[in-house]
């Protein structure tokens, strides 16, 4: 029988294989086996979510981009890794054929709190260069006096180019990690890098996942946040089942032993 290298001995990234260009569709038909087989706690996660988009939109209404910024880093970069934790926690114990409910998994993601939030910090970094960007590409917006088409097609190219740049690395950077740091007992820095590897070598996979990620999120827009309660929970459950036929983690020593038990729900 083997067992897990000594942390020493571990290499710097998580070896990876290689998925289909449509292996997106696949993650989601699994994620929504997951989300049927625990739908009151599942869905309990996205009404979380979608509650803290409307709150977002409001800090945004009151207070402007101040509030836009401290929704976000509040929201999306220290909540949002959590619940992901909670949602991945219900899949791998739905893997494991362990009992689900909504205090366990939130007691699974408890342990692994200290990791997201050095998860969190490097988003907060990312999220802060992001802005400043932001702020210096509207030092070219074109003069209210001469504006033309021309001008104007200019500026949004170059702010969505520059949009484009900082949300790939933030997707390179998440699309595995956090699943990684739930499942293994791994540091954050080889979780992410490990990610980045994994999406750069599976680049047609992953610009398929991404554009389902924007679709869902469109779909969650146009729907005033509502479909963001199932949409949501269906995406965490497909990102751990896209994590778990992507990266080979057999060398890392899981996080817990899994418990015999059959599943029930609570």
């Amino acid at each position: 029988m083997t067992t897990p290298e000594q942390p020493d001995a571990l290499p710097f990234v998580a070896p990876c294989r290689t998925v289909p260009a449509l292996a997106a569709f696949g993650w989601l038909r699994l994620g929504w086996a997951d989300l049927r087989r625990a739908p009151r706690q599942s869905l309990c996660y996205g009404l979380v979510m979608a509650l803290m988009s409307y709150a977002i939109t409001a800090l945004t209404w009151w207070w402007g981009d101040l509030g836009l910024y401290l929704g976000l880093l509040s929201g999306f970069v220290f909540v949002g890794p959590w619940l992901a934790l909670t949602l991945y926690a219900i899949s791998i114990r739905l893997d494991r054929g362990e009992p689900v409910g909504l205090l366990r998994s939130l007691a699974d993601a408890r342990q692994q709190l200290g990791n997201a939030m050095v998860f969190a910090m490097i988003l907060t970094v990312v999220f802060l260069v992001w802005a400043r960007a932001a702020t210096i590409l509207h030092v070219f917006f074109p003069d209210s006096s001469a504006r033309s088409l021309h001008d104007l097609a200019w500026f949004l190219g170059i702010g969505s180019a520059v949009g484009a740049l900082f949300c790939a690395i933030i997707f390179a950077a998440s699309a595995f990690s956090l699943p990684m740091l739930m499942d293994r007992k791994v540091d954050t820095v080889t979780a992410v890098v490990t990610s980045v590897n994994a999406v750069l070598r599976n680049k047609p996979a992953m610009a398929v996942w991404a554009a389902v990620i924007v679709a869902c999120v469109l779909v969650g827009v146009l729907t005033a946040y509502l479909a963001f309660i199932v949409l949501l929970p269906l995406l965490g459950h497909a990102t751990w089942h896209a994590y778990r036929q992507t990266i080979d983690t057999a060398r890392w020593p899981p996080v817990r032993e899994s418990a015999p038990a059959h599943p029930h729900f609570e």
